[in-house]
């Protein structure tokens, strides 16, 4: 038991003794004391590396200087822990040695002879268990010779004869009882009577027989242990090898993947390559013309110049008429530019790509998401078919008249709907109205109003930030080439958005917008936080907002907030509206010249902000995003600029 003691507590010591080890003597620490880095050196060694110093003290294991000779404490703790150990090594060292000294003790009994206990000098021959005494040869031949020890039990010689006698009977042993698992004597049968004890030498042959049985069945398990883990270690270098092979096969398929990405990419440099060579090609003719004309007009030049120094008057009115008759055409470059719709192509395939990519990498937990709002979706037509009117029976509660709603009674709750968007969720199953709500309408409404107070405080968490703070959630937001109307000029970047005077007859794309002079942004946001700003140069007719991507490219229900799909702040002329679903809500007007957007995709809403010094609130939006948002932007007069903002988290 000591020694599965020391097995396991030794590596643990080990550990211990290393942490407990100064590093400049190598042994355990004599009275540690700790240097103002942290490190701990026994005091009699620390002292005598500083002894012969001055100055430029440091810590010998770290090496970091101290301005003057530190004041040195014992470390109490240290030494506690330091004087278990050494304590902990001292018992183990005597229960050592007295383990040996037992084992030599032992050794040496069996080393020694058993002697005649007659004549206390010849070795013994056998044992009588019945005398209980040892005999040599000689004094042993009356237990041969005589009949009156002719029962007597003999054995081979025992040293301790007293280990086979009861020590309650004084008797020896003669049987076994198999239920105490104890040798008894015959007086013992007594108190035994119930158990089912055998003679010493019919319990020694079952139990020899047993423990070969026992034998057999461990060698038994021996061999399928062995069996087992050859088998597991077959199992595992086989699945090393297979790990190997699949990630040979992986690295051979992501270095196809890239070759592919790497062709896409000398594709696409080689259209922009031979874009530029077409471009400067032309420059180059142009420039060989200009050259050519330059010389033409310097020649004539040189003519006048000449004609001017004649004195002859009739040849110089000669000359003077040639040279007037000379026809000169003023320089004229033409407007030569690289194709932007095949520049804007290439780049698009390159963001294409990568958002594949990128749709691809993150697809398992997109998958998850479009799960849950599938489900989500399917519940609703559920819900609608139950509160659904059954032909030929008149609907349950009172029933009013559907009247067309005005402007000005649509604003209010336009507000309602932007602070309370979990109305509009509601759904009334027909049952009458009792006076008394049930249980669950009335966990529901109460985890409405969970879910509305979460949201508010949110909101107000969000509005009580700096612009510094909103920076951390900086999304630098490019537009769409493929999405922008045909009157919409896309300059510096595709970061800046103007009215054309002219159609510029872009290219059709399924995703283009035809009615409406608009735009989206590049980039979509399924999740997260996300904030961005749009400089307003000339806000005379223009519209800031977010949207769905499945919002109508045509028709009027095409037009930022004109539909479910959008939400958004618009500037006609100098009235501010926001609008949603096709309702207004006027606002007050707002002198900025710099618009932030806040979207909070989890949390459902969408806040527009004045930039300026401080953060002003010019309205927000609450509602459940169940797709992808995009920004979008309305520009109507020709003067109306917008640019978005490149910032830095």
């Amino acid at each position: 038991m000591a020694a599965l003691t020391r097995a396991v507590s030794e590596p643990n010591l080990a550990g211990l003794e290393e942490d407990l080890t100064c590093s400049i003597c190598l042994s355990l620490f004599d009275t540690p004391v700790t240097v103002p880095c942290g490190h701990n050196f026994c005091a009699s060694c620390l002292d005598l590396t500083w002894a012969e110093l001055d100055a430029g003290f440091s810590c010998p294991q770290c090496r970091t200087t101290f301005p003057g000779r530190p004041q040195l404490r014992k470390n109490t703790v240290l030494c506690r822990v330091v004087e278990q150990l050494q304590g902990c090594t001292a018992a183990e060292e005597q229960q050592k040695q007295e383990d040996e000294e037992d084992e030599a003790v032992v050794e040496e009994e069996a080393a020694s002879p058993v002697y005649c206990d007659s004549c206390l000098q010849a070795h013994a021959a056998q044992t009588c268990l019945t005398c209980m005494a040892s005999f040599c040869a000689e004094h042993l031949r009356p237990h041969h010779d005589s009949p009156a020890f002719r029962d007597h039990q003999l054995c081979p010689p025992v040293r301790d004869l007293q280990q086979r006698k009861c020590s309650q009977h004084n008797k020896v042993f003669e049987f076994f009882c198999k239920q105490h698992g104890t040798c008894i004597c015959s007086l013992c049968l007594l108190s035994h009577k119930l158990c089912n004890a055998s003679p010493l030498q019919q319990a020694k042959a079952e139990a020899e027989s047993a423990l070969k049985k026992k034998l057999t069945e461990l060698h038994n398990h021996s061999e399928k242990a062995t069996r087992a883990m050859n088998s597991v270690k077959t199992s595992q270098t086989q699945t090393a090898e297979t790990a190997a092979r699949k990630r040979d096969l992986m690295r051979n398929e992501f270095l196809e993947i890239k070759a592919l990405i790497e062709e896409k990419e000398n594709q696409i440099f080689k259209v922009i390559m031979e874009e530029e060579k077409r471009v400067c090609t032309k420059f180059d003719y142009i420039y060989t013309v200009l050259g050519s004309k330059k010389n033409e007009i310097q020649s004539l030049r040189d003519q006048i110049e000449m004609a001017l120094t004649e004195h002859d008057d009739v040849l110089f009115l000669k000359r003077a008429a040639a040279l007037q008759r000379a026809s000169t055409k003023e320089v004229f470059v033409p407007v030569i530019e690289m194709d932007q719709n095949l520049i804007h192509t290439a780049y698009q395939s390159a963001i294409n790509l990568k958002e594949m990519v990128k749709l691809t990498v993150s697809q398992p937990k997109e998958k998850k998401t479009e799960e849950k709002q599938t489900a989500r979706k399917a519940k609703l037509p559920q819900a609608a078919a139950l509160n659904r009117p059954v032909p030929g029976r008149k609907p349950v509660g009172p029933q009013r008249p559907n009247k067309e709603k005005k402007p000005s009674q649509v604003q209010e709750p336009l507000q309602e709907e932007a602070d309370n968007p979990d109305k509009k969720f509601s759904i009334s199953f027909g049952a009458p109205n009792t006076g008394a709500p049930s249980t669950a309408a009335t966990t529901a409404g109460a985890s409405k109003a969970a879910t509305a107070a979460n949201t508010k405080d949110l909101i107000s968490s969000f509005l009580q930030k700096d612009r510094e703070e909103l920076l951390q959630y900086a999304a630098n937001i490019t537009l769409d080439f493929n999405t922008a109307h045909n009157k919409v000029h896309l300059s510096e970047r595709y970061t800046k958005m103007s009215v054309s005077d002219t159609p510029l007859n872009y290219n059709h794309h399924p995703q283009r917008f035809t009615y409406c002079s608009q735009v989206l942004g590049f980039q979509c946001f399924k999740r997260g936080i996300h904030y961005w700003e749009v400089e307003l140069q000339q806000k005379n007719f223009c519209a800031i907002g977010i949207c769905y991507g499945s919002m109508d490219r045509e028709g009027p229900d095409s037009r930022l907030g004109r539909n479910s799909s959008s939400w958004c702040i618009e500037w006609f002329n100098s009235k501010i509206s926001a609008w949603h679903n096709d309702v207004e809500k006027n606002l007050p007007n707002v002198k900025a010249t710099k618009i932030g957007v806040l979207l909070h995709c989890e949390g459902g809403f969408v806040i527009f902000l004045a930039v300026g010094e401080k953060l002003n609130l010019i309205y927000k939006f609450k509602t459940q995003f169940t797709e992808a948002l995009y920004p979008a932007f309305w520009v109507f007069s020709s003067g109306t600029v917008l640019s978005l903002c490149q910032m830095k988290k």
